[in-house]
């Protein structure tokens, strides 16, 4: 177990490393000053000199990333150049409602994936499991800011059960969430599927049925121990995603994440902001995945960490 998590753990160390390369690589690849975009349009060249200095943009960019390391090694992920605030700060103010809206998605995307992959299975090649499939699908492609708009119009515009927008209660929780869940709950529904039916094909399944199990438990109580672990593995997937926050589900809601800090950060070329949400969603990934895997062995003894 220790030897395991001592090499997962080193191994992503280098994986952040090389996240923080290539993204702060990437932010001098845009076509934009943000030194320009801090000083505005009448700045004078010498205003705009003393702030490039200011803010150490003047340096090759190996020495700012040098620089960059060296806070971050300890425990500073800089200072934003628009709002003038340690971006620490900002992403551990917006972080609770993140955390909320995350909680809320895999909520749903459980909610409706697993059920709907279970039945769609259990009735392989019927109408109930090809529309499962359509609908899956329909789910997964529906743009998110069309699913929004959609439920926000008839949940609180004709109906008037949820707000329109905002953050503080359940109620204005269900709706962002449940624009997540259905994206990812059809994803959801179509693994669980694929991943039943493989299961319901082996040997200790049809020895359970020819003990006269019933079929509801030879379903739930044999078979989605085995189908369910491509799931897990996909929830620690998720808790990155939502961790970088869905922006356009944010924006639409007024939800105030992570993911609006980020697209604020990234209308304003404000690169300490984009370096510190990416980090924190590659963070939030490798922890997924690595209380993923821990998991799985519970689910199924027969599983080993190697």
């Amino acid at each position: 177990m220790w030897g395991y998590l001592s090499r997962r753990l080193a191994g992503s160390f280098a994986i952040l490393i090389g996240i923080t390369i290539v993204t702060f690589g990437l932010t001098f690849l845009i076509p934009a000053d943000p030194v320009r975009m801090i000083a505005g349009r009448n700045a004078t060249a010498q205003t705009v000199e003393n702030i490039r200095q200011q803010l150490g943009l003047d340096r090759s960019v190996p020495e700012q990333y040098a620089r960059y390391v060296m806070r971050l090694a300890q425990g500073d992920l800089g200072r934003s150049y628009v709002q003038k605030t340690q971006v620490s700060d900002l992403v551990l103010s917006r972080l609770p409602a993140t955390l909320l809206l995350m909680a809320g998605a895999i909520f749903f995307e459980l909610l409706i994936g697993i059920p709907a992959g279970i039945f769609a299975a259990t009735r392989r090649g019927r109408p109930a499991d090809r529309w499962i499939m359509m609908l899956s699908f329909a789910g997964v492609s529906a743009p998110q800011f069309v699913v929004g708009l959609l439920l926000l119009y008839v949940f609180s515009n004709l109906l008037s059960l949820f707000p329109m927008g905002g953050y503080g209660t359940l109620g204005h929780l269900i709706l962002p969430a449940l624009t997540l869940g259905i994206a990812g709950g059809g994803w959801y529904a179509r693994m669980m599927r694929s991943s039943m039916v493989d299961v319901l094909r082996q040997d200790y399944v049809r020895t359970a049925k020819a003990k006269g199990l019933g079929p509801a438990k030879v379903v739930l109580v044999h078979a989605f121990r085995n189908a369910v672990l491509p799931i897990i593995a996909m929830i620690g997937l998720d808790v990155g995603i939502f961790m970088s926050g869905a922006v356009v589900v944010e924006s639409v809601y007024g939800w105030p994440g992570i993911g609006q800090l980020a697209w604020m950060g990234i209308q304003r070329i404000d690169i300490p902001i984009i370096m510190g949400v990416t980090l924190v969603a590659a963070v939030g990934i490798v922890i997924g995945n690595l209380v993923a895997d821990l998991i799985a062995p519970l689910i199924d003894p027969r599983i080993r960490l190697r």
